[in-house]
């Protein structure tokens, strides 16, 4: 399951990041966003949500969204 399908306010692990663009890939793990880190789903809009990483939040578009796998 990929990010964009998790429900709000639960944690999860995040399994791995699928991508073949290695600057998206660079782009997550500098917020964070790595193999074995816990991620939470804070609020969801139309095109975005808003994650919650270690102790910041970021607002992330579906395509990001869709590269995380829980």
């Amino acid at each position: 399951m990929n990010l964009a399908n998790a429900q709000e306010g639960i944690e999860y692990i995040i399994q791995r990041i699928e991508t073949d663009d290695e600057e998206l890939d660079s782009f997550l793990f500098s917020l964070g966003c790595y193999s074995g880190e816990p991620i939470t789903v804070v609020a969801r809009k139309r095109n975005s949500c808003t994650v919650a990483i270690k102790d910041a939040r970021y607002n992330i578009d579906l395509q990001l969204a869709e590269a995380i796998i829980i």
